[in-house]
């Protein structure tokens, strides 16, 4: 007999993207960090694919809202660019355009009976402000960024009932100051600390303009989204275990804390103390942070981070976090092969149960989990149509251990998956694709894939349990 599933009335039932992946860069006053690399090397991108047209919703976001709709969901987070809404960025001059842009996007998603969640900040900082201020690095940027919220928050406060600062912030740290992963591609340790501690003040100061703003007097709620990877030790040695803390207090931790009890873990500070990169911070950081946790958290799921102690003592006389633990090649793990991730659906119901009874089970939904597979045109059927079981069964077993821990007390309220309609993927661009629906480069055709037709039928199963 099949087990019956269990997700609470009225859950989110949705697709997760964002602008930079999918609007393509028509009519921006600014450039993205993205935009701009793409432009000056795009041999670093999939196929020389960069961010200009990617899948086209600026001109298509009518078409495709109406798709999300079609395929049974009910929610829809994507984001506002700030490299779009804002022509003047010392100021916060908007571009009256772009302003109207995002009106109608914000419509269409609520017209379709949509629920909208914006997110504010993925990948996408506007690139003069790192030739000028350093980015990240900069408590000029902090607090330019702050005004731009604001902005969008007296634009668009009184239609969005959910707003999140930041996308997965720590891929920012490691993405620019850790592993050559995004734009400048810098590896400098004790940098990627102070980006770390910017971007957590960033979001507390965003939040805090939100509640002083009173734009909370909608019913709307505030969070941020963390890219969770739970952290595993090879063995329960002592040398293992205290490996796999390191890696879990700066990957995980080093937002989760802040974000949800207003400062950062004790070990997390002793051990950058210990290692002399501590982050500068001003006198009133510290209560900003206490009075400004988050509503409630998005968390993106895709693999495990398993952890051994390090083979060899690095000396080196800089800091870097990979310096204190070695990545453990478990066997037998199942991989994608495509994306090089191990698959463990078991990961969720851990997440879920470390909120549950470490973070005071705070709200929170699956604001990310998908597959990307390459080449999904060997899938095409005679109709064509991609059949895409591999999808559907990633799912399945994904959402069985998120309704098992909704059983067991979790406080979870959506599942959206990465994401609804293949999209521009940053430097992998379009090698593997994601969606329930799938895009022709060539015609921007969008096509239903089973996925597609499955996630529909799916919901409404759970709607009728």
């Amino acid at each position: 007999m099949e087990e019956k599933l269990y997700f609470p009335k009225n859950f989110l039932w949705g697709g997760a993207t964002s602008c930079p992946q999918i609007e393509g860069s028509f009519n921006k006053p600014h450039k993205s960090v993205f935009d701009y690399w793409s432009s000056i090397e795009p041999e670093k991108f999939f196929d020389g694919v960069g961010s200009d047209v990617t899948s086209d919703f600026y001109h298509r976001y009518k078409e495709d809202i109406k798709l999300i709709k079609s395929i049974g969901l009910n929610s829809f987070r994507t984001s506002i660019q700030w490299s779009r809404l804002i022509k003047n960025l010392e100021t916060g001059e908007v571009d009256e355009e772009n302003v109207l842009f995002y009106h109608n996007v914000i419509d269409e998603i609520l017209d379709n009976g949509l629920i909208p969640i914006i997110n504010l900040h993925h990948f996408d900082l506007p690139v003069e402000l790192y030739e000028k201020y350093g980015g990240w690095e900069s408590r000029k940027v902090v607090d330019m960024f702050v005004l731009f919220a604001k902005k969008c928050f007296e634009l668009y406060g009184d239609k969005v009932k959910y707003w999140t600062t930041f996308n997965e912030p720590i891929v920012v740290v490691e993405g620019q100051y850790l592993y050559k992963m995004h734009y400048p591609c810098l590896v400098d340790g004790e940098k990627a600390v102070q980006v770390l501690y910017n971007l957590n003040l960033a979001s507390a100061k965003a939040i805090r303009e939100f509640r002083q703003g009173g734009f909370d007097k909608y019913g709307s709620k505030i969070g941020i989204i963390l890219n969770l990877t739970p952290t595993y030790p090879r063995s329960d040695s002592k040398e293992d275990l205290e490996a796999s803390e390191i890696a879990d207090e700066f990957f995980n931790k080093s937002f989760l804390e802040p974000d949800t009890k207003g400062h950062f873990s004790k070990k997390f500070i002793e051990f950058l103390e210990k290692h002399n990169v501590l982050f500068k911070q001003e006198k009133e950081d510290n209560k900003i942070f206490k009075e400004n946790i988050v509503d409630f958290l998005g968390i993106n799921y895709y693999f495990p981070r398993r952890i051994q102690a390090k083979e060899s003592v690095i000396e080196d006389d800089k800091f870097f976090p990979d310096n204190y633990f070695d990545y453990y090649d478990m066997p037998n793990k199942r991989m994608n092969p495509y994306r090089g991730w191990e698959i463990y659906p078991n990961a969720i119901y851990d997440i879920a149960m470390n909120i549950k009874e470490n973070y005071n089970n705070i709200p929170w939904y699956i604001s990310e989990n998908g597959m990307g597979v390459e080449n999904e045109a060997r899938f095409l059927d005679d109709s064509g149509v991609i059949q895409d079981d591999y999808r559907i069964e990633f799912y399945e077993e994904h959402l069985k251990y998120l309704s098992d821990a909704i059983k067991d007390g979790a406080n979870c309220f959506g599942f959206h998956c990465w994401t609804p309609i293949d999209c521009w993927s940053w430097c992998n661009a379009y090698k593997n694709r994601y969606g329930y629906i799938s895009v022709d480069l060539e015609t921007q055709k969008r096509t239903i894939k089973k996925s597609g037709y499955w996630i529909k039928n799916f919901i409404e199963k759970q709607n009728n349990n």
